[in-house]
Formats: C-alpha cells, structure tokens, sequence
C-alpha cells in the first residue's frame, strides 16, 4: 500500500510511574497510549502534485500520576491525559513551488511544529514538549496534545537553512467551561471555529547541515498572541484587590494575551561517522508573557543528550534535562493579599521546577525502554496540599518510573 500511496503507523507506549517520596501522596500508576497514523500521498494515488492527507487518533488508557498523586503543573508523563478514544489531527496539505511553500488546514496541534526543541524530545516530562507557559497561560491549555483545533497553517522553506511559520487556530479547543477541558470534548471531534483566534508566528535557522562544516545547531524565534480577553489575576472592575471585602468579586476583563520565545538546539560533540544525529546535544528554550493575566510569566527549560556515545550501545540515548516555571507577580500578590485580609496564613504561589534523568536503550529496532528518574520542585507551584488536614504546601516529590515505545 505504501507503494500506492497509503501507510499506516501504530504507536504503542506504556508506563509504570511511581510518586516514591514527597507530592500530594505516595503511590504509583500505569498508563498507555495506542496511536495510529494514516497517511496518504495524493500524488501516488491520483496524481494530484504536491498534495497530501494526514490523521492519527488516539486510545488513551490509566491515570494520570500528575494529577492523582504528585500535584504537579509540569505533568510528569507527556502521555498524561483522560481515558478514551480521541482523534488528534486530520488535516490536508499542499504544497507548491517545489515544496518551498506548504499550506496545511484542518484539524491541527501547534505542538507538532511550533515551539519544539528535537534535543527536548527524548525526556518523558510533558513541559518538555508543549512548554508548561503555553499550557497553563491559554484557554484549555492550547491546541495541544491531548486537544487539537480547527486550524491552518503557512510553511515558507526558502531555503534548507531558513523556515518560516504562521499558524492561525481556533483560540479554545475544548472551549468554555470549568473543569477539566478534555471532558468538554472528550473525543476530540468538537471542531470548534468560533472563539478568538490564537495566532502564532515563528522563524528557524539552521546552520552547519553538513557535518563537515561544523557543529550543526537551528535557532528557533518565536511569538504568539491570542485575541481574546483574560480576567485580571489580581483587581476587580473598580480597581480593589479581589481578595479584598469591598471588591466585587468580578475580575477586571483584559483584552488579548501574547507570549514570546526562543529555542536553540546545538550539537556541541559529533560522534565521528556518517549519522549526524550520534554525539552529545544540548538545548534551551524561554518563554515570557504578561504576569497581569496569566498563572504563568517565565518559563525556562535546558539540557544535555547523548545519542550513540556507548560504543557497545550505539543505538541509546541519555540525557540530563531541567525545567523552571515562575508563577507570575499578579498572581503571588492576589494570594498575598488573601492572606492579608482573611488573616489566615497558608502557603503563596511561587515557581515549579523539575528534573529528569532518562536512559532509551533500544531493544530491537522500534522497540525501546526507557527507566526515568523526575525530581519536582513546589509541586502544584508551592500550593497547599489538599491531603495535608495542617494545610502544609505539598512538598517536593521524587518520581521513577519505566517506560516501553513500540513503533510498527
């Protein structure tokens, strides 16, 4: 079939993670996620040039150790979601120019293409996918795993060393509503294209693609800005703290949101040899937003890989990865003011952290295991422990786990 046109992939992970010390309580969880991905070269199969369709859909299946156990914002398996068949992305591309201009609509995930680091994607944490300031600043969370939106997406190649990106998305994937988002749209077929938009732009270059050249590395400059509006963290409509007896109650309303960033990836040591991807990689990324209407103004995350140093283990990767999120002023000054007025002390909203330790050793080729070691700072960013009676913040947690890919 794939001769005519038409592949398919299954993905297969799964994951026993285990909360050993610290969080919200001790215990352990195994989830697991079945993907499969169809593609279809619409040249092959009708000889329409340059045209092509792509779906993947999800089986989402165990709990989630973030939210049962550890009480963490940076989510500490990027499969981490609610049990239950989901689409993801389905969309049609064409591309024009000699490939040099790609337009991509339908259903998509900005998480596939914008704001991703390739050295970040070895580690199980989800901030080191779609960074935790996206996820905790936009309306449920950004078209971003395990929600996708109706979306279209501009890709400008002009060159093998610079790229460009635009991507407009529907701004509220699950749209509206309390709780948490993926129950609004539990199957991932809500389509929605009424909210204000989110529109993110991003510029790459990539330098020394030749080996012989030098260390190869690709900067990545980005911003996004939403178009809708965003409640005060900290004022009412007349300008009092909210936590103040005399406020009303209403949060003053804000109009649109932004954020901007930065990735680099940057080979620093290649393994000599014909693969470019074996030797030791390290990347960054920061990201800011406004602290007067989001949870989260800073994000920072870095780290080292190693791909294919072991001799005897030429196909294994490990790395050592970081991960920092600052709780914004507004928000620390609101819960300041809560405890000012009520008297009544408990603990302030400050920052969240984490570190992983990660080894991938390949078994055979598609399969890999993977032990991991995660060390969470102020998990919940420093917030009271809602099993602690004293209502003492939740303390810092220690997470091991192991996890098993299966790629067909």
């Amino acid at each position: 079939m794939a001769a005519k046109g038409i592949q398919f992939q299954l993905n297969y992970i799964g994951e026993v993670l285990g909360d050993v010390a610290g969080g919200m309580r001790q215990g352990s969880i195994y989830d697991n996620r079945l993907e499969l991905c169809i593609d279809a070269d619409l040249e092959k199969l009708f000889g329409w040039q340059g045209a092509a369709l792509h779906a993947n859909g999800y089986e989402i299946g165990g709990n989630g150790l973030s939210r049962s156990y550890v009480g963490n914002l940076l989510t500490v398996s990027n499969i981490e979601a609610l049990s239950t068949t989901r689409l993801y992305e389905a969309w049609f591309e064409q591309k024009l120019d000699g490939d040099k201009i790609a337009v991509r609509i339908g259903q998509l995930g900005a998480d596939t293409e914008f704001l991703m680091s390739t050295y970040a994607g070895l580690f199980i944490n989800g901030t080191f996918g779609w960074p935790n300031i996206t996820a905790s600043d936009l309306p449920s969370g950004g078209p971003a795993y395990p929600l996708a939106t109706p979306s279209i997406r501009l890709k400008l190649t002009p060159s093998d060393q610079f790229a460009f990106l635009l991507g407009l998305f529907d701004g509220d994937p699950a749209g509206p509503g309390s709780g948490n988002p993926q129950e609004r749209d539990l199957n991932g077929v809500n389509f929605r294209v009424t909210d204000p938009p989110l529109l993110i732009g991003e510029g790459q270059y990539s330098y020394n693609l030749n080996p012989d050249a030098g260390l190869a590395g690709t900067v990545k400059l980005g911003t996004w800005t939403h178009f809708g509006t965003f409640a005060d963290e900290r004022f009412d409509t007349a300008g009092l703290p909210l936590a103040s007896p005399a406020s009303n109650g209403i949060a003053q309303r804000l109009s649109g949101d932004y954020g901007v960033y930065s990735v680099i990836d940057q080979m620093i040591y290649h393994l000599p040899g014909d693969d470019p991807a074996k030797g030791v990689g390290v990347f960054v990324r920061i990201s800011a937003s406004p602290d007067d209407r989001n949870l989260v103004s800073f994000y920072a995350d870095a780290g080292i890989n190693f791909n294919g140093v072991i001799a005897s283990r030429p196909n294994d990767s490990f790395g050592l990865g970081l991960a920092y999120a600052r709780i914004s002023d507004s928000v620390s000054a609101a819960e300041e003011d809560a405890v000012y007025f009520s008297g009544v002390q408990r603990p302030v909203q400050d920052y969240e952290a984490a570190l992983e330790l990660t080894y991938q050793a390949q078994i055979v080729p598609g399969w890999t295991i993977q032990p991991d070691f995660q060390y969470i700072f102020h998990p919940g960013r420093h917030i009271a422990n809602p099993f602690d009676p004293t209502g003492a913040a939740i303390p810092n947690a220690a997470v091991v786990g192991v996890r098993t890919t299966i790629n067909y």
